[in-house]
């Protein structure tokens, strides 16, 4: 038998590091081992190579603790040895191991807190948010119910239109029309959105961003130079609250921001807005704004000039371009960078617009219509009561001699002011039924818009005498009476000429046209002071007259407006007139609220008295004080010229076949002039006013004179009073004693057509 082969001893398999790896490989997870635990036992198992395994290839429970602890012993021996391996390598591990605890440690430490932190974040916003609705709650609870609440109405536009449909003014609590948005110029709305609230089309009623940057800006400045309003809050607060700084009105202003977003549309809200702001002078919305300042509705308005308007509404005092245009340019062109940076105008159009600055026209601020859209405003209640509602009034002015008495007015006070110290006038023009064709209540409307035409009153001086001589006429007398001009004492009062001259016995129609005091005096004291007063009234004067002699010398006060009205029955035969300026008056729709009726005072002259009135102040321009009045063409007119005591007044009133008009210098604070009289500055005045206003007229003949006036030759030099005439000259002849124009003879027949006076 074969001997039996040697079996080979039995190699038992081991698990190095590999095969722990691989190990490692095959577990999940969840069931490796983790910590420190763990890398000891690796590190048992790599130090216990030697050593035999059980034959299911397992390690021994026993066995794996003794490996444990032999390879922490072997570390314990190795950290008492001191420095044999060097300290630096287990420094190292050590700081390792301790930011590897301290990074475990720390992250759930942040998760915690800002676990924390989110929680506690949410229950303050929430009690915030309950505080919030709070105080909005009980603010809003001063507000009236949401049922009652309505956009007040725009305060409505009084529009005030001259004779040929141009408007001379709008007035009114707003001071211009309102304007839909359709009809505006795009860019003009953009510009108010760019600089004010670009959000405006997307935000609802208010702008958290705007306020969040507003908030910011005033806390870093430390003061409030940023708002953070929209142009919706803006509006609330403009058309419901008051303008007070508080919390309340804040949050009564945010309430009413949103009921508007959900009332309105984004386009009504802008439109209101527009027509309600308030932009400087006066003026609120747009198109009073447009007009105060460029003297054109808003819906002619240029990119510039829009870019002006909208720079206003941050300040408009401040931005104002008739008051500081330098800020106002500057503000403008910001506004057109905004909108260039919006998108709402090209670089093209910006350029231009900064290029061409918007420009103010001052007429609108210094025009004289001003005073007579003033008047306008005065008399309007008496005709429609309150308005409730836009409404459009006709006036009788006629730009064109309204343009002609301004210029005339101021041309002559620049050119007088220091010659003849005179710093004020009125003109008023009126045609035969007292319509008003031009009104100029003083120099310069902007510096003072008290209207001297209207409500100055002031001593008329000669210019009252007509009222003496019409008195005297209808007691009997004729132009070719004859009364003695000589000096005289009545009741002490011993009235003289203005050239301290006397020609002896003269006829009324000479007296009248050299405007001699002494025949004056005797006329009153004939025929009555009460008489003449009464004359004057009948006419239209409607001041108080003081029934004293010293009355037919003017010393009672009157209006240019009402002794212009009672010269006005001289040039239509004898009817009294009502000045009147309102033609028609009616709604924007069309509808007739009041429409002028012909009514008038009815005749107050007879007409065979107004031709001899007639005749006798025609003579004024063309013999007597007035000649510098004669008007161009020989057109037929009378008139007379008037200064006051001191020469603290000059007149001149007078009239042709077609209007009236009286003109009238002096100072405001009554002082006297350097000699300003009626038949100089007044008188040429008049001619310049009335020679503009008949230029496209027919010639008109005087009632109840011919064409050719009866030419009365001037007394070549006065005549020395009679010696027994002294200052002190006794009684005044009776009436009807030798000197009434009736007595028979050559002589007195010479007197009683020439005035005796050579």
């Amino acid at each position: 038998m074969a001997p039996r082969a040697k079996r080979q001893a039995r190699v038992e398999p081991t698990f190095g590091a590999s095969s722990s790896s691989l190990l490692d490989l095959r577990l999940r997870p969840d069931d490796r081992p983790s910590g420190p635990s763990g890398k000891k036992r690796t590190k048992a198992k790599t130090t216990s190579k030697s050593k035999p395994k059980s034959k299911a290839g397992g390690t021994p429970k026993s066995k794996k603790t003794s490996s444990a602890k032999s390879t922490s012993q072997r570390g314990s021996a190795k950290s008492r040895s001191g420095n044999s391996k060097g300290r630096g390598g287990r420094s190292g591990a050590k700081r390792r191991s301790q930011k590897r605890k301290a990074r475990s440690s720390f992250m759930p430490a942040l998760g915690r807190l800002v676990k924390r932190g989110l929680y506690w974040s949410a229950v303050l916003g929430i009690w915030a948010g309950i505080a919030v609705v709070c105080i909005v709650g009980y603010y809003a609870a001063y507000l009236p119910p949401t049922s009652e609440w309505q956009v007040p109405a725009r305060p409505p536009n009084v529009k005030i239109v001259a004779a040929n449909g141009q408007l001379i003014a709008n007035r009114g609590d707003t001071g211009g029309e309102a304007v839909r948005l359709e009809q505006l110029p795009p860019y003009l709305p953009n510009a108010v959105i760019a600089i004010e609230d670009r959000r405006y089309r997307s935000h609802f009623g208010i702008d958290p961003i705007g306020l969040g940057r507003a908030f910011v800006t005033n806390i870093t400045t430390g003061r409030l130079v940023q708002g953070g309003s929209t142009l919706t809050q803006q509006l609330a607060k403009n058309l419901f609250l008051e303008p007070d700084r508080t919390i309340k009105r804040k949050i009564q202003e945010l309430v009413l921001a949103f009921w508007l977003e959900a009332e309105y549309s984004k386009d009504e809200i802008l439109e209101m807005y527009l027509n309600r702001v308030y932009l400087g002078s006066g003026a609120y919305g747009v198109d009073a704004a447009a007009r105060r300042y460029f003297g054109k509705s808003a819906r002619l308005m240029t990119i510039a000039e829009a870019a002006t308007i909208a720079g206003l509404l941050k300040a408009p005092s401040r931005f104002s371009p008739a008051v500081n245009p330098d800020l106002a340019e500057d503000r403008a062109q910001l506004v057109l960078a905004a909108m260039h940076e919006e998108g709402y105008i090209t670089s093209d159009e910006a350029k231009n617009a900064l290029a061409a600055p918007a420009k103010v026209v001052r007429r609108y601020t210094t025009a004289s219509e001003n005073y007579a859209a003033d008047w306008v405003m005065d008399v309007l209640p008496h005709f429609v009561g309150s308005i409730d509602s836009d409404i459009i009034v006709d006036t009788t002015i006629d730009p064109d001699i309204q343009q002609a008495a301004e210029a005339a007015l101021r041309a002559a006070i620049s050119e007088n002011r220091q010659a003849l110290g005179v710093s004020q006038g009125a003109i008023v023009t009126m045609d035969t039924a007292g319509a008003v064709k031009a009104m100029v209540g003083g120099a310069d409307y902007s510096k003072s818009q008290f209207n001297r035409a209207v409500y100055a009153k002031r001593q008329p001086g000669s210019a009252f005498k007509p009222f003496v001589y019409l008195a005297a006429l209808e007691n009997g007398m004729t132009p070719q009476t004859v009364r003695q001009d000589q000096p005289i004492t009545i009741g002490g009062w011993s009235p003289k000429n203005y050239t301290k001259q006397y020609y002896g016995p003269v006829t009324l129609t000479r007296a009248l046209s050299l405007s001699l005091n002494t025949v004056a005096a005797r006329l009153a004291y004939e025929v009555g002071a009460g008489n003449v007063a009464s004359t004057a009234r009948r006419l239209g004067i409607t001041s108080d007259l003081k029934t004293n002699l010293s009355l037919s010398l003017g010393t009672s006060e009157v209006t240019p407006l009402e002794i212009a009205a009672a010269y006005v029955p001289f040039s239509n035969g004898g009817y009294g007139v009502l000045p009147h300026i309102i033609r028609r008056i009616k709604t924007v729709d069309g509808k007739t609220i009041y429409s002028r009726t012909g009514d008038g005072r009815g005749r107050v002259v007879d007409r065979r008295d107004v031709g001899n009135m007639n005749l006798m102040m025609s003579e004024t321009l063309l013999t007597g004080t007035g000649r510098k009045a004669r008007l161009e063409d020989g057109r037929p007119a009378g008139g007379k010229t008037g200064t006051s005591q001191a020469f603290r007044d000059a007149w001149f009133i007078g009239y042709t076949g077609n209007m009236t008009t009286a003109v009238w210098f002096g100072n405001d604070d009554n002082s006297p002039t350097k000699k300003a009289s009626g038949g100089k500055i007044a008188a040429e005045v008049w001619k310049s006013v009335m020679d503009s206003a008949h230029k496209s007229r027919p010639v008109a003949d005087l009632p109840g004179v011919p064409s050719l006036p009866a030419t009365v030759s001037a007394p070549k030099r006065p005549v020395a009073p009679p010696s027994s005439a002294g200052p002190d000259s006794g009684p005044v002849p009776p009436a009807g004693v030798g000197d009434t124009g009736e007595r028979k003879g050559p002589l007195n027949l010479l007197r009683n057509l020439f005035g005796g006076g050579g």
